[in-house]
């Protein structure tokens, strides 16, 4: 006796130790995850107007406002126009709301029967002075002209018709959503003939509308741009705009020229462009030429820089120097480089007459959603038109908080990126996921513990069943909380390879990239934790249907003993089964380069998103998880339904009035039963809603009724069992702890179809399906 007595004080203070350190290190990992999230400067959140919302502690506005905080108008109204289109028709021109930097199309067309049948009769600029806009004259179309006649009489016309004509072609190609690959064939030929006209860049309104037609090339959809036919054009296009760029100064919403003459005395040359972020436009006093300088800036406004080792030709003033800046990379359609987002890439180029440049050495800052996306590589790159791609000949790269080249051209040049994608999701969900893992780490130790030390006073075997379950979801709760997460693919683009390198610092390794998303980098542990997680988390599920198996035969069929191998062959099917699915996932999507064909980026566990960050049903979350757990739970919820309608709900008239179950019993042993059987797992399936309130809500569901499963079998399998609450009872007052009284209270009640006489071929303590007779240990030779 004192011997089984020490051996119930060690028990308990054994349960006790085990739950206080699992909850210590649940509660350690939440402080570290929150220490790390609130560390460093908070900005304070933003106050956005207008439909702007808050995004990164700025304020992201419609278009049809600037400024901080979405407050300074960014559109003209609706305005009307009278014209003289012709010597005696006088005409009023109705223009719609159009933001600033754009035209608006005239609602009044051309005659039907002329060569521009139905298309606007003018467009209308809305610009702005200061910060207020204002709507400039508008331009009229010559109806009896389209793209293709200008583009015949561009060739051969002089001085005085060229402003006409590239007047014209900007009004045609004014609306970029219209434009289709011939449109663009022939409105870059008209733009290639005009800027090669002598003096052109001396007339102002020619130039201003070459720029201008340019620029709403750039606005045309990207696929029209995917075409052969459009390769030479678009390369004469550049090389054009190369020549252009010694003698002009323009500037337009998607391209901006500028050119400065070339001292004999200047050693370098930096091109700078800073983007006005309070309106979210380029003026013209933002591209600045500067001379002589020591280097690149190190000015966080500065969107794109360029600086110019210069040696001179001759001790004359004839030599100049120009710069071309695009917005994006349409004009340059690479055959290599594909992009799966919609990012744009912004070109620089420059140009030297009357000198050269013995180095480039370029600065981006680039610009995109820090929320989306995070970026993990880059490669310098010049425009090759002698292949009409992109190469990294003679460039290197090098990254502090730019991304810095240096090349030996200089010709037009691009920073080609690689992100990889943020995935968003509520901070509130991960705590409570963490929180609910380790209390039902905790409480799984306790039951399996519980089951193998009362393994005597309850007089029976191990319930097997029971135990399983509860190991393989202790393991998968452990994985869960200390290797879910892909350390490496959260790390933020500041600590990337290359950040911490000193401002004259570059690599040699510059290898062009083939898209604008990266496979993270080989994470073999995290590929090992999304295998197990897998694995175990099947074989959880195998479990809930093997107990439901077994409740099936004892409760419904009344077969007892069970067969003596019967403990084999459910342990084949439990561990062996999901080991099957587990290795024909990997032979299936697993190779090597293709580690994210089986798991995720983010997260180590199973594919389940295309490249559009949709939902596929190729991925294995659908076809080695989602599938197979859909038939267990519904394997599960029809003997669930089974269970509850013939035995826990059913009346029996034999049994008198003060002995019928009270709905508080019957309730508490059909949730016991939904425990065990993982049926609250359903709610998952409803988390494939794309509604957003309707996602978040099934989420929050589903995060707490699941990652506290483990406790809950605790609370209902273990806590309260009578032999627990014994124990209990008895470790308490050993340890002279006052004041804690249990009151144990226990029916039984006959279910079996047999006579009330012979009750000993199967019964069913009711009172205490939340103990172990769910999982029936307590019957004769049961497992």
């Amino acid at each position: 006796m004192p011997s089984l007595h020490w051996e119930r004080v060690l028990l308990g203070i054994a349960c006790c130790a085990v739950t206080v350190t699992l909850c210590s290190l649940c509660i350690w990992q939440l402080v570290v995850r929150f220490h790390k999230e609130t560390t460093g400067p908070v900005a304070p959140p933003c106050f956005c107007l207008n439909g702007g919302f808050c995004q990164d502690r700025t304020c992201v506005c419609p278009s049809e406002w600037a400024g901080p905080f979405c407050d300074i108008v960014n559109f003209c109204e609706d305005s009307v126009y009278t014209v003289n289109i012709s010597e005696n028709v006088i005409k009023n021109l109705t223009f719609e709301r159009v933001v600033v930097g754009k035209y608006s199309s005239s609602k009044e067309k051309c005659e039907p029967n002329t060569v521009n049948g139905n298309s606007s009769i003018a467009v209308r600029l809305c610009s702005r002075r200061g910060i207020i806009p204002v709507l400039e004259p508008p331009s009229i179309l010559n109806c009896n002209e389209n793209l293709d006649s200008l583009a015949l009489r561009v060739e051969i016309a002089d001085t005085s018709s060229v402003s006409a004509i590239a007047s014209n072609t900007q009004i045609l190609t004014s609306i970029p959503s219209q434009l289709t690959t011939q449109n663009i064939s022939a409105a870059a030929n008209i733009a290639v003939q005009i800027l090669r006209k002598p003096n052109v860049s001396e007339d102002s309104q020619a130039s201003v509308a070459v720029l201008t037609t340019v620029s709403q090339l750039l606005d045309a959809n990207e696929t029209e741009f995917n075409n052969n036919n459009l390769v030479n054009v678009t390369a004469s296009l550049t090389k054009t705009m190369e020549e252009f760029s010694l003698m002009g100064n323009v500037t337009q919403p998607n391209v901006a020229v500028q050119s400065a003459p070339l001292k004999p005395n200047s050693s370098t040359v930096l091109f700078l462009v800073q983007r006005d972020t309070t309106l979210g436009y380029f003026p013209s006093t933002k591209l600045e030429i500067q001379e002589n300088v020591p280097g690149l800036t190190s000015e966080l406004s500065t969107e794109v820089q360029i600086l110019l080792d210069v040696k001179s030709n001759s001790s004359s003033n004839d030599g100049r120097v120009g710069f071309v800046l695009y917005q994006n990379d349409k004009l340059f359609q690479s055959r290599i480089y594909r992009s799966n987002n919609n990012l744009s890439k912004q070109i620089v180029s420059g140009n030297i007459d009357g000198g050269r440049a013995n180095g480039v050495e370029i600065a981006f800052n680039p610009k995109y959603n820090t929320s989306e996306l995070q970026l993990r590589d880059h490669a310098c790159v010049f425009w090759d038109y002698a292949i009409n791609d992109w190469s990294t000949a003679g460039c290197t790269k090098g990254r502090d908080q730019f991304l810095r080249c240096k090349c030996n051209h200089t010709t037009n040049f691009a920073v080609l990126m690689a992100f990889q994608i943020k995935y968003k999701y509520a901070k509130p969900l991960e705590y409570i996921s963490y929180v609910g893992v380790g209390l039902s780490i905790a409480g799984l130790t306790i039951t399996i513990l519980f089951q193998i030390f009362t393994r005597k006073t309850r007089k029976s075997s191990i319930t097997w069943m029971l135990v399983s379950l509860c190991f393989s979801m202790l393991i998968f709760n452990i994985i869960f909380i200390s290797g879910i997460e892909n350390h490496n693919a959260r790390k933020d683009s500041s600590d990337t390879s290359g950040n911490n390198q000193q401002f004259s610092t570059y690599t040699t390794t510059n290898t062009i990239l083939t898209s604008d998303v990266v496979d993270p980098p080989a994470d073999a542990w995290c590929m090992v934790v999304a295998v197990l997680l897998h694995y175990f988390l099947l074989a959880t599920f195998m479990w809930t249907a093997l107990n439901s198996a077994q409740l099936y035969l004892l409760l419904l069929r009344t077969m007892k003993p069970f067969p003596g191998h019967f403990i084999v062959t459910m342990s084949a099917i439990g561990w062996g089964v999901p080991a099957a699915v587990v290795a024909i996932t990997l032979g299936a999507t697993y190779g090597e380069g293709k580690a994210l064909n089986y798991r995720q980026e983010e997260f180590c566990w199973l594919a389940a998103l295309d490249q559009n960050q949709n939902f596929s049903m190729k991925k294995p979350m659908f076809w080695s998880f989602l599938l197979p757990v859909a038939f267990i739970l519904l394997f599960n919820i029809i003997i669930f339904v089974e269970i509850i309608v013939s035995v826990i709900w059913k009346e029996n008239k034999n049994l008198t009035r003060n002995k019928k179950d009270s709905l508080v019993k019957k309730m508490t042993a059909t949730i016991s039963i939904v425990v065990v059987l993982g049926i609250t797992w359903t709610i998952g399936y409803l988390m494939l809603i794309s509604h957003e309130e309707t996602n978040l809500f099934f989420s929050y569901a589903f995060c707490i009724f699941n990652a506290t499963q483990g406790l809950q079998i605790c609370i209902l399998y273990t806590f309260r069992s009578p032999i627990f609450k014994k124990k209990v009872s008895e470790v308490s007052s050993v340890l002279r702890v006052p004041g804690i009284q249990f009151y144990l209270h226990s029916e039984i009640y006959h279910v079996s179809k047999s006579q009330p006489a012979k009750h000993t071929q199967g019964i069913f303590r009711l009172s205490e399906i939340p103990t172990e007779n769910i999982s029936l240990s307590t019957l004769p030779n049961s497992c």
